[in-house]
């Protein structure tokens, strides 16, 4: 392919920039990747990998150096409820995220960038929206009055602000997209950054037919989980429209966290008992509404939560039996 398109992905050694650096090498773009550190679990198919801390400004303008077609932002501190809810590292969150979103807003701006695509969370919709499990509202509108649960949320509210300040004040082209629960193969699955899906097809696997998991609270707490082709397929999808956003990309089939260690089971042919132990849970409930997505893209995502877990399940038994 002649004169490529160039896409930089920010956060490229992580679960869903990996991915999306693969995504994007197969639909014929020149890649950047950079990071702190490179993917894990696979080998990078970025044309170029810088590594270095996107806190600091002087490694951004090496980074973001030419005015790229697109860009990609989804680099933040982050990781599941015991990381982001348990309290302890909400300073680093905040400071990190925010600071690496101020540099790459204020350069892309100064650069030129033909697009930058902004990966923000649903942990920004108000806790008061997500007290009832079975009935969470998550409409892109009801983000105000804003009372998100943890600081995570805040500071992913404060940088959809910001983007969307430097696309009036600017003229800078953004999209941004509000995530809710991305999982699947290659991404975090001990350590404590893991998310749901992640740590319970690591229990399950790790626990012999007839032993017992421990789940955090009742687990009647209510969740969707988007499967990260899906996610890509969206993002790719708001990136080629008109439309700034915000918009959710998620899943709308909402399942309690023991309905989703059930499923683990039934995939992995294991009869297992759930032992409800105290831990950080976030709102009680949460699912994506993808009516704008669906009415702006004309698309809305549509595989069903087993198909999904079913490779996760087998790339993560795969891994705790090397």
């Amino acid at each position: 392919m002649n004169n490529p398109k160039k896409a930089l992905v920010l956060g490229a050694g992580g679960f869903i920039g990996s991915h999306l650096v693969k995504r994007l090498k197969d639909e014929g773009y020149w890649v950047r990747g950079a990071d702190i550190k490179k993917p894990e679990y696979s080998q990078t198919r970025a044309d170029e990998f810088i590594l270095g801390d996107l806190c600091d400004k002087i490694h951004c303008h090496k980074v973001l150096d030419v005015p790229f077609d697109e860009v990609y932002q989804l680099a933040a501190d982050m990781g599941g409820a015991g990381y982001i809810f348990t309290g302890n590292h909400d300073a680093n969150v905040m400071h990190n995220s925010a600071g690496i979103n101020l540099n790459i807003a204020g350069i892309a701006q100064k650069v030129g960038v033909g697009k930058i695509f902004y990966s923000s969370s649903a942990c920004i919709y108000p806790e008061y929206n997500q007290l009832d499990p079975e009935n969470p509202k998550c409409s892109e509108e009801s983000a105000y009055p804003a009372a998100p649960d943890s600081e995570y949320g805040w500071e992913k509210l404060f940088s959809e602000r910001l983007y969307l300040a430097f696309h009036r004040n600017y003229g800078l082209n953004v999209r941004i997209a509000r995530f809710h629960n991305i999982f699947g193969p290659n991404g975090t699955w001990r350590g404590g950054r893991e998310k749901a899906p992640a740590a319970i097809c690591r229990k399950v696997a790790e626990t012999k037919d007839g032993g017992e998991i421990e789940i955090w609270g009742d687990g009647k707490q209510t969740r969707s989980f988007l499967y990260i082709d899906e996610c890509l397929e969206g993002v790719r999808r708001l990136m080629e429209s008109d439309f700034t956003g915000p918009v959710n990309i998620g899943s709308e089939e909402m399942v309690t966290i023991n309905q989703l260690a059930e499923m683990t089971m039934k995939i992995a042919g294991k009869k297992l008992s759930i032992k409800h132990i105290v831990g950080p849970l976030g709102v009680r409930g949460r699912n994506s509404d993808n009516k704008l997505f669906a009415e702006k893209m004309g698309w809305s995502p549509n595989q069903r939560l087993e198909v999904g877990l079913t490779k996760t399940y087998e790339w993560i038994s795969d891994r705790i039996k090397k």
